[in-house]
């Protein structure tokens, strides 16, 4: 791994207790996005590379999903992609009922501002805003006001009560992730959608802020989309899917950090031996 692993595996994890959706069956979870044939293509000719190759998944309500895979496999532009952060060659993402690609700048500005929470490596907070201000600044950008009960409970669990009226330089990197991770999920988004979110935090920081992410789902019945490289986080989701050159290969229901991390050993066995013109087959 290039990077330091979370020093402490996530707690023995029961299946994700999903809350009642209006998406057919009381109490079975809806699909929140997904795509169909997800084709992405960077570069022409000779620099021509496949990102995404035709990718069927579906990110279910009310579940944490981590996407992992080899370095350049494609997991970042699939979460970029399913956020309607970047285009797309070919297929179709839908969040909930709404195809992306129906959608003109306006309209997909805010679907992104309305309906997906977004939590990254780097924090983007505003250095000159309090924890308080940074938490609700989506919310006054759209000319809303926060749910006070709902800001409170999503408050409460991040553990930043005492820690509002604080800029960002008087927090923790810990801290400063806890308070992105508030802002993601202040608004009631219908899905959020983590990058790497615990990459530039220490291993009790990160524990900290991917256990925030687990309760996000089994408490306030959120769906959680998590990029990592880490076995460790991983181990934190209720299912792991699995990309190798562009290409949905495996997935793993209930993971555990040694499963998660033997699969990819596999996979990156698989390449090395895929990659070596002296290896016969």
């Amino acid at each position: 791994m290039t990077r330091e692993r979370l020093a402490s595996s996530p707690p023995d994890q029961p299946g994700p207790a999903h809350p009642p959706h209006s998406s057919g069956t009381t109490g079975t979870p809806g699909i929140a996005a997904a795509t169909v044939g997800l084709t992405k293509v960077y570069g022409r000719g000779d620099t021509r590379v496949v990102a995404l190759d035709r990718v069927d998944i579906a990110f279910r309500e009310g579940e944490f999903t981590a996407i992992m895979g080899p370095s350049g496999c494609g997991k970042s532009t699939l979460m970029h992609c399913a956020a309607g952060l970047d285009s797309f060659d070919a297929g179709s993402v839908r969040i909930g009922g709404t195809e992306l690609s129906a959608l003109d700048d306006r309209r997909l500005t805010e679907l992104r501002r309305d309906r997906i929470g977004f939590v990254f490596q780097a924090f983007n907070l505003v250095p000159t805003l309090t924890a308080l201000e940074n938490i609700t600044l989506p919310s006054a950008i759209a000319g809303r006001r926060p749910d006070p009960e709902w800001l409170e409970r999503v408050v409460a669990m991040v553990g930043l009560s005492g820690r509002l009226g604080h800029r960002p330089g008087q927090l923790s990197g810990g801290q400063q992730q806890r308070v992105a991770v508030a802002r993601a999920l202040v608004s009631r988004p219908a899905l959020v959608f983590a990058d790497e979110p615990t990459g530039n935090l220490d291993s009790r920081a990160g524990a900290e802020v991917l256990g925030f992410l687990r309760d996000s789902v089994r408490e306030l019945g959120q769906t959680v989309v998590m990029v990592t490289h880490d076995p460790v986080a991983a181990g934190y989701a209720d299912r792991v899917v699995f990309l190798s050159d562009g290409r949905l290969v495996d997935e793993m229901a209930h993971p555990t950090p040694d499963r998660v991390l033997d699969t990819m050993k596999s996979l990156d066995h698989r390449l090395r031996t895929t990659d070596d013109p002296l290896t016969t087959h």
